[in-house]
Formats: structure tokens, C-alpha cells, sequence
């Protein structure tokens, strides 16, 4: 396996440790252990703990120590709301702009998760196409930062949203209904699909994450 070199490539690798939880939620990080197994110096490897301590994923303790941060139903009551209100300004500025190519496009990534639906990764990373796409076309640049800002934090609740076959059927036809919306340039309806679909996935994280701390009391 090729090592990654330099502070960015340390820091896409512990963030995507991070967001599979393969360095998990109060895991301390040792900094010896982390940078020999990268296999770089302590220099990119610090860089790289700064950049996601300020992205939120990693906290510092008053002792000096950095752990990952844990998941709490307060973040995802926060993170979701916020991205609720975000999807739907960008749904319902996409109804407005939408056009025939457009629509074409979203249909298409539409029918992509519909053939990936039974697959949990696989469909979450469809599903997720189809925001990106949405949030291109609405063309809001503000928007489009502060959903950039929001997702990457959503990346660590995302797969809690997707365990089940009937979540993931469900947010199939919720994408569906959010494209209807669009096709028909209903901004209104699209922005309370939206707003539906994201508050959806939260309750649906909520119980998953309680369901796993009654699991861990046990």
C-alpha cells in the first residue's frame, strides 16, 4: 500500500478513518503510533490534526490530548436543521432555474440509486450525487458554501441514515418526489420536499444512535 506524503494526504486519511469510525467517536489519537503507521514525519501529521480540529471531527483535551469527537443527538437535532433549511432554499432556487437537460440529468441520478437501492454505500453515495447536482443548478453560491460546510460534517452521520432497506426505499421515492417538484418548477413543493427528505433522515439518525448507546449500556 502507498503511503500518503505531505499534510493534505495525512489529513484525507485520518478524516476518512474519522467518517468510517475506524478511529472511533472519544478514540484517543496517539500521535507516535498515527504518524509511523502514515509513515510521515510529526510535522504534517500536527498539520493535519489542526485542519480537523477547525473542520470539527477532532477535539482537543485540557490535558493536550486529541480525541475524535463524539456523536450526540444534540449535533445531528443542529447539523440536520440546518441542513433542512439549506436543501430547501437550494431545491426550491433550482425549480426556478431548472431546465430540460437539468431534468434529464436528475432523472438519471435518480435511476442510479434507484439500482443501487439494496446497496447501503453504494445508495448514500447516489443519493448524495443527486444533493450536489441539486445544489449546481440552484446556483446559489452562498448556499452552496454553507452546505459545503454542513456536509462535510453530515459525511460522519450519513451511514446511520442508510442501514435499512426500508430507509433507503424511502429516501428513494422522497429523491423522486423532489425531482417531480422540480420538473413541474413548483418551488414551493420542492423546497417542503427538500426540507421533508433531510428532517426524515435526521429522525432516522436520532433513533440509530440511540439505539446504539442503549446497545452499549447493556
Amino acid at each position: 500500500m502507498r503511503r500518503p506524503s505531505g499534510s493534505h494526504a495525512v489529513y484525507q486519511e485520518l478524516r476518512r478513518r474519522i467518517l468510517q469510525e475506524e478511529l472511533a467517536p472519544g478514540e484517543r489519537l496517539h500521535e507516535s503510533a498515527l504518524a509511523a503507521d502514515l509513515g510521515v514525519s510529526r510535522t504534517p501529521y500536527r498539520e493535519a490534526v489542526r485542519l480537523l480540529m477547525a473542520e470539527g471531527l477532532l477535539d482537543q483535551l485540557p490535558t493536550g490530548g486529541v480525541v475524535v469527537r463524539g456523536v450526540s443527538a444534540r449535533d445531528i437535532e443542529e447539523l440536520y436543521a440546518v441542513r433542512a433549511a439549506l436543501e430547501g432554499l437550494m431545491a426550491a432556487c433550482a425549480a426556478t432555474r431548472v431546465d430540460a437537460a437539468a431534468v434529464t440529468r436528475l432523472e438519471s441520478l435518480v435511476e442510479r440509486n434507484a439500482r443501487l437501492v439494496d446497496l447501503p454505500q453504494e445508495a448514500a453515495e447516489a443519493g448524495h450525487g443527486l444533493h450536489l447536482a441539486i445544489a449546481e443548478i440552484a446556483g446559489n453560491d452562498w448556499a452552496t458554501k454553507l452546505h459545503s460546510q454542513v456536509d462535510a460534517q453530515m459525511s460522519r452521520y450519513r451511514h446511520y441514515t442508510n442501514e435499512t432497506q426500508k430507509r433507503r426505499e424511502a429516501a428513494l421515492d422522497e429523491h423522486r418526489r423532489i425531482v417531480e417538484a422540480l420538473r413541474a418548477g413548483d418551488a414551493a413543493t420542492a423546497r417542503s420536499a427538500a426540507e421533508s427528505h433531510v428532517l426524515a433522515a435526521r429522525d432516522t439518525a436520532l433513533a440509530s444512535i440511540a439505539g446504539r448507546l442503549r446497545a452499549q449500556r447493556f
